[in-house]
């Protein structure tokens, strides 16, 4: 398998470490998005959006989406739940994830890593929406060990790729106890360094 991808983002970090956590084997092609690396004609073969990650399986099929490809990679793993309901909760998660969390945080987070802007530059509303979405994350944990329950599962996987970064993004977490628990602890079980 061949995952394309830019290792400073985190949707290709979660697909990166899904792999790794699983013990599945891959190529990993770095692909320039600054560069339009994720443009040219060849990765628009494999990916028409013209996004990373992108990968291509072993027989040759490409697949994309963070969070489509993490679903695939991880199907019969202990990163899905068993039970159909708690599969349901945990997809909640990752749908909510792309909408409501990754539109703020992980842009407020571009605007400030690839593109050199300074925190006093971003735009209020995104800020905004993403201390909502890192305060409902708060309130979920302070429930739950995990995003979807009490063991580790792709919803984790999913969101700690940029709330472990948020900070890069202009973000506060010290008055998020509970997120920065789960943080330490989902890196920890993911075999990550902290992310400081």
């Amino acid at each position: 398998m061949r995952i394309y991808g830019d290792l400073k983002s985190g949707n290709c970090l979660k697909v990166k470490w899904v792999c790794d956590h699983l013990a599945l084997p891959y190529d990993w092609v770095d692909v320039d998005i600054m560069k339009g690396g994720s443009r040219t004609p060849d990765f628009l073969a494999l990916n028409p959006w013209g996004q990373v990650p992108a990968i291509v399986l072993d027989d040759g099929r490409p697949l994309a989406q963070s969070n489509a490809i993490i679903r695939y990679l991880a199907r019969d793993s202990r990163l899905i739940p068993a039970d159909a309901y708690a599969q349901a909760k945990m997809d909640e998660w990752l749908f909510w994830e792309q909408y409501s969390h990754e539109p703020y945080v992980a842009t407020c987070r571009f605007h400030m890593v690839y593109l050199g802007k300074p925190a006093s530059e971003l735009d209020p509303e995104k800020v905004k929406r993403g201390y909502a979405a890192l305060d409902h994350m708060q309130r979920q944990l302070e429930r739950s060990r995990f995003l979807a329950g009490e063991t580790l599962s792709l919803a984790d996987i999913a969101l700690l790729a940029y709330t472990r970064l948020a900070h890069e993004g202009g973000f506060d977490l010290s008055h998020r106890g509970a997120v920065r628990r789960w943080i330490g602890e989902a890196e920890t079980l993911l075999g990550l360094s902290p992310a400081g």
